[in-house]
């Protein structure tokens, strides 16, 4: 007797945790785990091109320190965060996160407009490969982060949502942070050079003319002069 009731008390138990949104937001926090480990993914294959890239850049263009340097230092920001399944949870870490990835973004993107004043460089075969690998990660992180954020906008419906807001303050469901429209514009973007387009040439300032110098009236002639002049 004992037992039946016990079964009976579960499966009403499921029932109504069912009709209240707890399997839903079980499977949807499920969904945003798989994809945010997606995105992780793509980012780190992103990262790994940095250094054959920068030394690839560097051998035609070694005068570009400052730029060079940028795409050093922004992937060793990037490198620095830990990208944990917990990160989600957190929205400052997050967002911490999502700025070192827009700096390496940038950053990337001006390296590649710099190579359009190198014309050997634009030639060599390495490079061309490193930067066709390149748009195609970064091709994958906007189709990694889209799946993202469609997972995190029906996890948090239902946690902002009656009768799922109560189940998911019950059981400590929080609403997890999300990429903004400013930062998806941003950050999504993958760089782009056109390398069949030769680089404008730089206009060079012009120093204006100079008259020469007179001697002043009356000065005794110069040594160097020739004499009867």
């Amino acid at each position: 007797m004992i037992r039946r009731f016990l079964a009976m008390a579960a499966v009403a138990a499921m029932v109504l945790l069912s009709g209240c949104g707890y399997n839903t937001l079980q499977s949807t926090d499920e969904q945003i785990k798989a994809s945010w480990a997606e995105v992780v993914n793509q980012y780190q294959r992103r990262a790994d091109l940095v250094p054959n890239l920068v030394e690839t850049v560097k051998a035609f263009a070694a005068q570009e320190q400052q730029v060079l340097l940028g795409v050093t230092n922004a992937r060793a920001k990037v490198g620095s965060i830990q990208a944990t399944p917990e990160l989600i949870n957190d929205p400052q870490a997050f967002a911490r996160f999502t700025a070192a990835q827009g700096e390496l973004t940038s950053a990337l993107s001006r390296l590649l407009v710099v190579a359009e004043n190198y014309p050997q460089l634009k030639s060599d075969a390495n490079f061309r490969d490193l930067q066709a690998q390149l748009e195609g990660t970064e091709n994958r992180i906007a189709v990694a982060r889209n799946r993202y954020i469609k997972a995190v906008q029906e996890y948090n419906v239902t946690v902002r949502s009656f009768p799922s807001n109560l189940t998911a303050m019950v059981f400590g469901f929080k609403e997890k942070p999300q990429f903004t429209v400013e930062n998806e514009k941003e950050i999504a973007k993958a760089p782009k050079v056109d390398f069949g387009r030769p680089a404008a040439p730089v206009p060079q300032p012009v120093a204006p003319a100079q008259a020469p110098a007179q001697a002043p009236a009356g000065s005794a002639p110069s040594e160097y002069s020739l004499p009867g002049k």
